[in-house]
């Protein structure tokens, strides 16, 4: 099984290890796991309000397109680990992943 350590910006909010199986966005994960991330556009890549930043295991995702760095541009505070939750899908179900939940109260968006 996949291996996922969430953080939070939010230090109000502990931090979390999901298990899951390869074949899931970090999206559909937090939604299993009812772990609070935005997400406007039905997970279809049009927006950037499910914005994280992935701080390891990135090589356990497919790379990054162009149209996902287009959207990670307007997303608030982006740096070199951002990425958009609905399209990290986890490709090695040994990953282990490290991702920071940007804090949800600075984006107005769908809540699930």
């Amino acid at each position: 099984m996949a291996k996922i350590h969430f953080k939070f910006e939010d230090n109000s909010i502990e931090e979390k290890i999901v298990e899951t199986r390869a074949g899931f966005t970090i999206q559909e994960v937090t939604e299993d796991h009812d772990i609070h991330l935005n997400h406007n556009c039905g997970c279809v890549c049009a927006c950037s309000t499910c914005h994280v930043y992935v701080m390891k295991g990135e090589d356990s995702l497919p790379e990054i397109s162009d149209r996902e760095e287009d959207f990670i541009d307007r997303a608030i505070n982006p740096t070199i680990e951002s990425r958009l939750a609905c399209q990290c899908v986890i490709e090695d179900e040994d990953a282990e992943l490290e991702v920071i939940i940007p804090d949800q109260s600075q984006i107005i968006g769908h809540e699930h």
